[in-house]
This record gives C-alpha cells, sequence and structure tokens, in this order.
C-alpha cells in the first residue's frame, strides 16, 4: 500500500474507493470541470476511474487532506473524508523519457484555496516522486484562464515551455530538482531541508 504523506498544513493519502462520491460531488462543479479540463462522469464512473488509477502503475494519485479540518488524530490508512480538499496527480506518460513526469493539482474547496494548500501539495507529491519513483523532470499543463495555478508552479520554479492555442494551455516544465527530509513510520513527514 502507498504510504500517506504528511507535511505542515496537508496529509496526501492515497485514492480509495471511500474518497470517490465527495470527488465525484467536486467534479459537477463547472469551474473544476473547466479548470481541470475534464468531462463529467457517472457515480459508477468515477468509481471505475478509481479503480484505474489505483491499478496503473504510470499513475499515482493522492487525497489531499486539511490538517486542521482532520477530526480527531490521523490514522493512516484511514479515508478522512471530513478533510478532504483536492488532489495531486502525476502521470508517468512520457514514451521518450520514463523519468519525465506530467503533475496535477486540484484544490477543490473553495474556502482551501489561496492557503498555500496546492503548493504543499505539489512540492510533496514532486520530492515523493524523486526519491520513490526516480523521476527527474515535471511538466505541468495549465489553462490560460488559469492565473492561480500559473502563479503557483512559476513561483514553485518552472517555466513555460510551449502553448497549444488549439487547447488554449501552456505547457510548463521544472528547471530545478528539490531537496526535501522525510523520516519514515508508515507515514512520511516532509520539510524542505
Amino acid at each position: 500500500m502507498t504510504p500517506s504523506l504528511e507535511g505542515e498544513h496537508v496529509i496526501l493519502v492515497p485514492y480509495t474507493k471511500s474518497h470517490v462520491p465527495k470527488y465525484h460531488e467536486w467534479m459537477l462543479d463547472p469551474f473544476l470541470l473547466q479548470t481541470t479540463g475534464s468531462e463529467p462522469l457517472s457515480l459508477e464512473e468515477e468509481y471505475q476511474m478509481q479503480i484505474s488509477w489505483t491499478k496503473d502503475p504510470n499513475k499515482k494519485t493522492f487525497i489531499v487532506l486539511d490538517k486542521g479540518l482532520v477530526v480527531a488524530d490521523f490514522v493512516n490508512g484511514e479515508a478522512h473524508v471530513e478533510a478532504m480538499v483536492g488532489d495531486v496527480n502525476i502521470y508517468m506518460n512520457d514514451m521518450d523519457d520514463p523519468k519525465v513526469a506530467e503533475i496535477e493539482i486540484m484544490i477543490a474547496e473553495p474556502k482551501s484555496r489561496g492557503r498555500g494548500l496546492g503548493k504543499e501539495s505539489v512540492l510533496m507529491m514532486m520530492v515523493y516522486a524523486v526519491e520513490h519513483l526516480g523521476i527527474h523532470t515535471f511538466r505541468a499543463k495549465i489553462g490560460e484562464s488559469n492565473g492561480a495555478s500559473r502563479n503557483m508552479f512559476y513561483k514553485l520554479g518552472f517555466k513555460e515551455a510551449s502553448y497549444s492555442a488549439i487547447f488554449k494551455e501552456a505547457q510548463w516544465r521544472s528547471v530545478r530538482l528539490l531537496k526535501s527530509c522525510f523520516s519514515i513510520s508508515g507515514v512520511f513527514h516532509f520539510r524542505p531541508c
């Protein structure tokens, strides 16, 4: 089983069946569909998507939990649906270089946006991918209307590498690697080094 990753303000947990109903609810929001470039799915299709993401060795998905919303103590392996605020994903889909990954972040809960949770989640996912999957370069596809995401990836050291007028999105590329420190005890504890 994939471990949970614990940061200062967020905990990243593996995407499980228990998360699907709330995730599905988010993906009915026209704003989220537009900013993520997604199509609406039925609840059953969402369950099937969760299974396929879990089984695909070229994808890694974590649900983002806001530590401040976790009821009682965090227990590794429990869903903690009450604290769900988004998700972070990587896709290892570069046929020329399997050590390149596309990274995505979605902070779905409006009250959780603009608080640095997305930035912390992306950093944690990148460090996890470097240290555990051998990834050395990251790409992010960002729609031209998603200013918050463009700004965040810029602050993380990404640079715009290409633009598709057809899809109205830019592909951004990481230009530096990260260092971090983890302590392992069933949960990875993240802090920048």
